[in-house]
């Protein structure tokens, strides 16, 4: 399976035109033998070859300060998010969205990694530039969801002091972040699909993605923060 997947990217003319999927390594996994105690069971491990770059990748997306920006919603579930500022679900609405998202200027600094929907791996931005290139350029490293999770539709800033909250006390592990809407909702609400807003909206963004990053350092005060980023976001069945 892996070696067909490594081929049909290969061959994509789609996938071709980006910089950086061309510069990834689509090499053949080799199999090596891991043994499992106490049941001794064997099993085959196809990721030794890729070690070095997942390491690298885990690394990135890790860094501290930094988290992850989800912007994975189906083309449906965008549509929702179009229609709550009086846009209509059209490619060239959610395209024009997710170019606002991916260029913010300084987004780097404070997210690591984007989850995109297969939409946007092959999108282009409004200047008809890629937006996984786009990403790449802002150290960020661009990926596809595979997972299904709950949603809490907690505000913005109520998912902030919780992660900041975790941050207080000693962990043993990196605790980072992963939202959509808690880094979008006001973001979007301020563009409004209005060209002369991107600009705004992008200043909202940062923000936001700030904010969180001083959350993930167990530094973040909650000091200045709009109402609109108050308002919680909790919608009764609602799915992606």
């Amino acid at each position: 399976m892996a070696s067909a997947s490594a081929t049909l990217l290969k061959s994509s003319p789609i996938i071709d035109k980006s910089e950086w999927i061309k510069g990834q390594n689509l090499r053949h996994p080799s199999v090596c033998f891991v043994r499992s105690h106490p049941t001794s069971a064997a099993f085959a491990v196809r990721a030794s070859s890729y070690a070095d770059e997942l390491v690298k990748t885990a690394k990135t997306v890790a860094s501290p300060g930094r988290g992850i920006l989800a912007m994975d919603e189906s083309n449906a579930t965008c549509g929702k998010r179009l229609a709550s500022i009086g846009l209509e679900n059209t490619e060239a609405n959610r395209q024009a969205y997710r170019t606002l998202l991916v260029s913010a200027p300084g987004l780097g600094d404070y997210i690591s990694g984007a989850i995109l929907f297969e939409e946007t791996l092959y999108q282009s931005t409004i200047d008809g530039k890629k937006m996984v290139d786009v990403l790449v350029e802002q150290k960020i490293v661009p990926g596809i969801k595979v997972d299904k999770f709950l949603s809490g539709g907690q505000s913005e800033v109520e998912a902030t002091l919780n992660l900041n909250a975790m941050n207080q006390s000693p962990n043993p592990w990196h605790v980072s972040f992963s939202y959509a809407r808690a880094l979008q909702n006001t973001c979007l609400k301020t563009w409004g699909g209005r060209p002369e807003n991107v600009k705004a909206a992008q200043d909202t963004l940062l923000v936001r993605a700030k904010a969180n990053s001083l959350a993930q350092l167990g530094k973040y005060t909650g000091e200045g923060e709009s109402e609109e980023a108050k308002k919680g976001m909790f919608v009764k069945g609602y799915v992606y």
